[in-house]
């Protein structure tokens, strides 16, 4: 080994000590690069040896440098908002490449660590990402690499060079980056300290106020925040939505829940109730809920706050006291007539086999009047109708005015509740045949009612009245005059609760899934079609029936996503069927609300090309109630379906209040038998006479007669003598998953 070899050794043993103290807004000092990186005064020497050879190329360097900058439209975008702030970009482009050339200067080291992290404090701020820094470093080693291997130099001589060009080119790029995230992590730092000081001083003031605050997220269904008093009074033990919920008077639990819903539903809300916190004696308190909405209009999370108002309560009671009459009827209002309603339930109580029946009474017209007429014609046509309910009404039951324009009917305990009801509800609706006189017009009134019976409906007030509005609403969308409280098909507030935050989640997840049962010729035994029907393979419920999803869906606004996947679905399934060689058309059932919807025809027609199949594939069901909801619209609307070739079923036929007169008027294919008059059908004269005279007027007028619900071969037996066209029902199958609804298809169907 030469001496020259050895000194060489022996420097590259010593680093560099230039610059060697901590670095402003880095995280490591300029002797910790040297060191790592092995820098060393051979290595500045070497730059110092061939620095006229390299700045050479420096006009070419600028040329790529130039074109770098400009090629890559982010890094141009910079720039030009540079130039629109007044900066001069040629400029800046030449102050990088300047410093980047000067790497060459090997005497220019010291000093220059804190240039670049200088550079990398301005890059921060003028918008220049590190990795762009890196891409012209990059460059700067790739052009620097070419010149050295075209510049004659001894191959030992071309990878010291190299060696000192490369360590020291990341050098300067590792310190550049460290001003740049020293800054950004100090500018951050700065930011949280604000943050987390603005924070205190919030959590301070909520802690200092007497209410309690918390937010609840209600898609993951978990609580986001909670108030320092509020975590104090329960500890560990919150649940959501309510934390206090078990310590909520049984009565008012309901009315909770119920205003859980309207915050749902993305609307502010409020409740009052009364609660015994944390095994303090009983106070009123006051809910207080704010939905917080996506941009899409669906509520993600609720704030709450509850405040005691327990004295305010106590002086409202006092002013209630004066008076328990509504000042503009004269009839009791709704705290003497829930009084009322309180009394009777407990008479009910001590008379075996008696009940109890509650009417929600609803004035459909009324809020067009007012608005149209103005509130004084609206306050005397309240007055008008007030009278003439009392009218019809017996002294020993109860009518009260509930608020707006809606009433409420007490019938004392009777032995049959529901024939009693039907009796009134005959009276009422018969006396308002006859319009009103108010301000010099005919004012048209209809009602609309709803009937919840204790005990079977419920067990106190609260819960009977909110059932026999529920019913109310029920009617109201099946465009019925009255309807009795039905625990199968009206959800209550707590199912509206459970379910409300999670049906959009259910169709991102693909909860929902379609079951299918088939129909079948009655002479033939050959399969005519499919009833595509809906389940919810709930993730800890298991499946949920339609009857609990749609009611809840419509109320939610969701009716409309939900029958778009059911069209798309069970039409997609249709043409899997097809290209098997199956020629299956696939029924699907329409609600009232989605039947409502202006754009039902275009959906369907979308739905039909998205598949690849023909209209003769579809059938739509719809109830009689849903198509005498408004005749023209639904003949406008069957007809354009027929456009498109797909047919119309009326489901549930025989159940309807309606005028059979719709039968030649609307564009009609099939009529589907309600299964309340086929489970009887081989044994039940009566039930016979209506099927039959349901086969017959349906061929007369050359519609095709669908059974639901066969269950047995009895059935079947005499629905073929009766001339019936077609079956569906468990005799035949059970609804099945469309892998099951396959296998069934390959198998040969005895009956």
């Amino acid at each position: 080994m030469t001496a020259t070899d050895k000194d060489r050794r022996k420097k590259h043993r010593k680093p560099s000590t230039d610059a060697s103290g901590q670095l402003s807004g880095s995280g490591c000092s300029a002797k910790d690069y040297n060191y790592v990186f092995h820098i060393t005064d051979d290595d500045i020497e070497c730059l110092a040896q061939y620095r006229d050879m390299l700045a050479s190329g420096s006009a070419t360097f600028a040329e790529i440098f130039y074109n770098y900058l400009f090629d890559n439209p982010d890094i141009a975008d910079v720039l030009y908002a540079y130039e629109r702030n007044g900066g001069e970009v040629s400029e800046l482009i030449r102050n990088e490449l300047t410093f980047m050339l000067d790497l060459f200067n090997a005497g220019g080291l010291k000093g220059r660590e804190l240039q670049l992290v200088e550079m990398g404090r301005q890059h921060l701020e003028r918008g220049i990402k590190p990795v762009w820094v890196a891409g012209g470093y990059r460059l700067f080693l790739d052009f620097l690499r070419e010149l050295v291997g075209k510049s004659g130099l001894q191959r030992p001589d071309r990878a010291r060079l190299g060696s000192a060009l490369l360590k020291l080119a990341i050098r300067d790029l590792g310190l550049m980056t460290e001003g740049y995230w020293g800054t950004l992590l100090e500018t951050a730092g700065k930011e949280v300290a604000h943050i987390a000081g603005q924070y205190a001083r919030a959590e301070q003031l909520l802690a200092g106020l007497p209410q309690l605050f918390w937010s609840v997220d209600i898609r993951k269904n978990e609580l986001l925040y909670a108030s320092y008093p509020l975590q104090k009074l329960f500890c560990d033990a919150m649940e959501v939505p309510y934390p206090f919920l078990h310590q909520v008077h049984r009565e008012d639990q309901p009315l909770l829940l119920t205003t859980w819903q309207h915050a749902v539903n993305g609307h502010d809300a409020s409740a009052e109730a009364r609660m015994s916190l944390a095994g303090a004696p009983e106070h009123w308190y006051r809910l207080s809920l704010y939905p917080s909405l996506n941009q899409r209009g669906r509520t993600t999370e609720i704030h709450c706050m509850l405040e005691d108002i327990d004295k305010i309560i106590s002086e409202r009671k006092q002013l209630e006291q004066l008076s328990t009459t509504d000042s503009l009827t004269k009839l009791p209002n709704r705290t003497l007539w829930m009084d009322h309603l309180n009394l009777a339930l407990a008479a009910s109580r001590r008379i075996p086999g008696s009940q109890v029946a509650v009417i929600s009474l609803d004035i459909n017209q009324f809020k067009m009047y007012n608005d149209t007429l103005g509130r004084e014609v609206g306050d005397a046509l309240l007055r008008d109708i007030a009278e003439r309910l009392r009218s019809v009404v017996r002294e020993s039951d109860s009518l009260a005015r509930l608020g707006g324009d809606q009433f409420g009917i007490l019938l004392q305990p009777d032995n049959d509740a529901r024939a009693a009801s039907e009796r009134v509800i005959t009276q009422v609706l018969d006396c308002f045949d006859i319009p009103f006189n108010c301000a010099d017009k005919q004012l048209c009134v209809n009602l609309t009612l709803g009937v919840s019976c204790f005990p079977d409906h419920g067990t106190n007030e609260e819960s009977l009245l909110v059932n026999a509005e529920t019913a109310m609403y029920r009617a109201k969308r099946n465009g019925l005059p009255y309807q009795f409280y039905n625990p199968v098909s009206d959800v209550s507030p707590a199912e509206q609760l459970r379910y409300s935050g999670q049906i959009q989640g259910a169709l991102d997840n693909n909860e929902f899934e379609l079951y299918y049962q088939p129909q079948v010729d009655l002479r033939t035994s050959r399969i005519t079609g499919a009833e595509a029907l809906l389940r919810w393979q709930h993730p800890t419920e298991g499946i949920v029936l339609p009857q609990r999803i749609i009611p809840v869906a419509e109320q939610l606004g969701m009716i409309s996503p939900i029958t778009d996947w059911v069209l798309i679905t069970a039409l997609q399934q249709c043409k899997q069927w097809s290209c098997n060689g199956q020629t299956i058309p696939v029924a699907v059932n329409v609600s009232a609300r989605s039947f409502q919807n202006p754009g039902l025809a275009g959906k369907i027609e979308e739905a039909l090309q998205a598949a690849g199949v023909s209209g003769e594939y579809l059938e739509i069901e719809i109830t009689e109630a849903t198509l005498m909801m408004d005749l023209e619209r639904a003949w406008k609307v069957l007809e354009r379906l027929g456009e498109f070739g797909v047919t119309i079923a009326i489901d549930d036929f025989g159940t309807g209040y309606s005028s059979l007169s719709y039968l030649k008027k609307l564009p009609v294919h099939t009529l589907k038998i309600d299964q309340s008059f086929i489970m009887d059908v081989a044994f039940d004269n009566q039930d016979i006479a209506i099927v039959r005279s349901i086969i017959d007027l349906g061929h007369n007028l050359g519609y095709k007669i669908v059974a639901e619900g066969v269950e047995h071969s009895m059935a079947w037996k005499m629905l073929n003598n009766l001339g019936c066209d077609a079956a569906q029902g468990f005799h035949i199958s059970q609804p099945l998953p469309e892998d099951s609804f396959s296998e069934w298809l390959s198998r040969p169907v005895l009956l």
